[in-house]
């Protein structure tokens, strides 16, 4: 394998000495590197109803959100503890590949936010050497790299592709792209509390959508960092960038990777600050930027940012996107 290529199943190379710890897995927004482009208006069909193929149905009801641990991020807006009642609804079983992204594409013509601007974010270490000290990195989270010509298509930039990663999930995407293909196939956005509940399958406050332990009789169950971020990766889960969309076995619901791969967008505008009284179906503020991306990446590791649990959290600007981000959908029953 290529030094380009994450998928092989081998540690990652050190990219250079400049890594400072900073609690970010997440990629910087895209005006930390760049100014900030206006948005194109595509016009997108919407499909009025979907077959519901290769989703589950879940029929709502009580859980408590969020999280007092902790291990939880300060700022993140983990906590408190609430009592959330949801619908029933619909969700993915697993996050939006990179075949039905194509078939999207085909289908409308649509350009993502990184094609547009021409750039997007890229982990360092898969990059030559030469690539990573070529291109710029955001204050403060030096293992990013702004690479031209980073999109869906070409995940580590010029000269790469998703040959082989059909079921992989689509990357390089925004909040916008997301809520975009999710128009097309009759679908949405998942709120933050659908998402979660979905995440838990039936489990009350665990740590993972399994339990409380991260590997159970010692077996990977999500594709998070292993050994010394940013520097090294064993790959001890078998996978150093993203992981095909249905890795591991699924939670107690059928659904797959609710933690770990990719950062998945929900469709809440994000805050910190949660009411403690019971709520039903809440979907977040009605102003604000950023939008909420939920249950972590392929670059999370509890040496600085373990937000590979269920309750965890974080957020960016909609036409932001990274090498570790993506989505899946759902819909009313």
């Amino acid at each position: 394998m290529s030094a380009h290529d994450p998928s092989a199943t081998r540690p990652a190379a050190p990219h250079g000495g400049d890594e400072t710890t900073v609690p970010a897995c997440c990629a910087a927004p895209r005006g930390a590197t760049a100014p900030a482009q206006a948005p194109l208006t595509l016009t997108v069909p919407t499909r009025t109803s979907t077959s519901g193929k290769g989703m589950v149905t879940l029929p709502g009801g009580t859980f408590r959100m969020g999280n007092d641990d902790a291990h939880a991020n300060p700022g993140d807006g983990e906590g408190p503890v609430r009592e959330v009642t949801v619908s029933a609804f619909r969700i993915d079983e697993h996050a939006v590949t990179n075949a039905q992204f194509a078939t999207f594409v085909k289908d409308t013509g649509y350009v993502t936010a990184a094609e547009r601007f021409g750039w997007s974010y890229v982990f360092a270490g898969f990059l030559t050497p030469q690539l990573a000290r070529a291109t710029p990195a955001p204050a403060g989270t030096p293992w990013w790299r702004g690479v031209e010509g980073a999109t869906w298509r070409a995940p580590e930039g010029p000269g790469t592709g998703v040959g082989g990663r059909a079921r992989h999930p689509a990357v390089h995407i925004g909040w916008d792209d997301a809520s975009a293909y999710a128009r097309w196939a009759g679908k949405r956005l998942a709120t933050e509390a659908e998402w979660e509940y979905a995440a838990r399958g039936g489990l009350d406050q665990a740590r993972y959508p399994w339990g409380d332990e991260l590997t159970p009789r010692g077996r990977w169950r999500c594709n998070i960092w292993q050994g010394d971020f940013p520097r090294l990766n064993t790959g001890e889960d078998g996978h150093l960038g993203t992981a095909p969309v249905d890795a591991y076995r699924p939670n107690a619901y059928g659904l797959h990777n609710m933690v770990g791969n990719v950062w998945e967008w929900v469709a809440d505008r994000f805050t910190a600050t949660h009411p403690a009284a019971p709520a039903t179906d809440p979907c977040g503020p009605g102003e604000g930027e950023n939008r909420v991306m939920r249950g972590g990446s392929y670059l999370c590791h509890d040496s600085y940012c373990n937000r590979y649990r269920v309750a965890a959290r974080t957020s960016n600007t909609p036409d932001s996107s990274s090498g570790n981000c993506g989505f899946r959908c759902a819909a009313d029953v």
